[in-house]
């Protein structure tokens, strides 16, 4: 199951040139993460439990510019899980006219807070990732 998150790009996410800023790539690959993920974790609950969600690395391609008013559909889906990291794949892509702007891939650990030290992603903490998408392993 891929989620979309629709954003429109707006004069300050621009830079010089008048398209959006590489900085700002990240943040709406965030933006569009957290909403993926939000309905899916209880992020009381993990508090509790002193779990939290950690990147652990980053790869981007960026492909085109977007400039000012370009509306963006970020897809999110769970590409792979492993022990103790998932990979989520984003793409950007330019609603228009249907191009990839960018894609990524986020590899993310779950730590437990108190130690800083990833935890296993089994039982529960699986099925949170899992459950984001029926084909991942």
């Amino acid at each position: 199951m891929t989620h979309v998150r629709t954003i429109r790009i707006r004069g300050y996410h621009c830079d010089f040139y008048g398209h959006l800023n590489h900085a700002r790539y990240l943040e709406l690959l965030e933006e569009a993460r957290w909403s993926y993920l939000e309905g899916r974790l209880d992020l009381a609950d993990w508090a509790g439990r002193n779990l939290g969600i950690v990147v652990a690395s980053l790869t981007i391609n960026y492909r085109r510019p977007a400039p000012v008013d370009t509306v963006l559909d970020i897809h999110s889906k769970m590409k792979e899980i492993k022990a103790r990291t998932g990979i989520i794949h984003q793409e950007m892509v330019n609603r228009a006219t249907g191009k990839i702007i960018a894609d990524a891939d986020v590899t993310f650990a779950v730590i437990d807070t108190a130690t800083g030290r990833s935890v296993p992603l089994e039982g529960d903490l699986r099925e949170v990732f899992a459950g984001a998408d029926e084909g991942a392993p």
